[in-house]
């Protein structure tokens, strides 16, 4: 089920989601599993992780509306140190010939061996500039965006996960293609553009669950807004369930391990742990609860491989 290989370095100009050759609509894959059957649901896998190999899932959803807007510039963003994001901005770089620029938190990892992700994005030609915390946070000041931008002229700016109202317009895709099929699509949530999109997508009579990752209880504010900036307003029927984070971003006890290695050996799909097996985790408690009513039929967008 491996996704077509992309076409050689093509141009930037000739439209970033023809060149790089997505899979899509991305294929939903229907799994036995009696924790859910004994309630009357059945249970859906979104697999968006085979959408692109370098770009899987909900990268290439919210990163292809920016690159067009990017129109071949330098494309700099942020994250952290295992970012996924860095990763397939990096990828794009190379497949489509464009610079890219991350700004990765942590000023003390400047002088350290880089850690296999960030060798992977300098591999694919991206330049890795580290700042400290302070900074980091700060990133959405102007005069710290400024500064930032001052070493490398002219760019295009991607928030951190790329998630803005570009990324949630490109993601209302992925409702359209689970109209019909889903009752309820629930997708991990680490920065919330992925959601409101989906939600945006999806249509009446249908509901997006969104699993959020991070602590904090802020996603709720995050996904408004985000749909403002879309869509003008409130996007469909969308709602957050902050319980399964398991301590926060990349915090992958042995409990949820232990269930993502169960599910791995029902269903015979690897389970990316920091998204992936959280939102699995999730839906099979809430299940559990009643949650969902018999006769539904949920759809869990698989936005990542390990």
């Amino acid at each position: 089920m491996a996704a077509p290989s992309p076409a050689p370095r093509p141009a930037a100009a000739a439209g970033p989601a023809l060149a790089l050759r997505p899979r899509l609509p991305s294929p939903s894959q229907e799994v036995r599993d009696e924790r859910f059957e004994r309630h009357g649901v059945r249970l859906l896998l979104k697999r968006d992780d085979l959408i692109h190999p370098d770009l899987p899932g909900n990268k290439w959803r919210k990163l292809v509306p920016n690159l067009r807007a990017a129109a071949g510039r330098t494309v700099l963003t942020f994250g952290g140190a295992y970012s996924n994001h860095l990763r397939a901005t990096a990828a794009a770089g190379r497949l489509l010939g464009f610079p890219t620029v991350g700004i990765v938190r942590g000023d003390e990892l400047a002088d350290r061996p880089l850690n296999p992700s960030l060798a992977r994005c300098a591999a694919d030609g991206m330049t890795l500039r580290f700042v400290d915390r302070a900074t980091y946070r700060a990133k959405g000041d102007p005069e710290v965006l400024a500064g930032l931008l001052s070493a490398f002229g002219d760019c295009c700016v991607v928030p951190e996960g790329g998630s803005n109202s570009l990324a949630a317009q490109g993601c209302t895709e992925l409702g359209r293609e689970l109209r019909g099929s889903a009752d309820v699509a629930a997708v991990a949530c680490g920065t919330g553009g992925t959601l409101a999109g989906l939600a945006a997508g999806l249509g009446p009579g249908r509901r997006a669950l969104g699993i959020p990752v991070l602590r904090g209880g802020f996603l709720g504010d995050v996904v408004r807004g985000l749909q403002e900036e879309a869509f003008g307003g409130p996007a469909g029927s969308w709602s957050l369930d902050e319980r399964f984070h398991f301590g926060g971003y990349a915090r992958t006890p042995p409990a949820l391990h232990a269930f993502a290695d169960e599910f791995e050996q029902r269903h015979g799909m690897p389970v990316e742990r920091i998204y992936v097996a959280k939102l699995l985790y999730a839906l099979t408690e809430l299940a559990a609860e009643g949650a969902f009513p018999s006769g539904t039929t949920v759809a869990a967008v698989v936005t990542g491989a390990p």
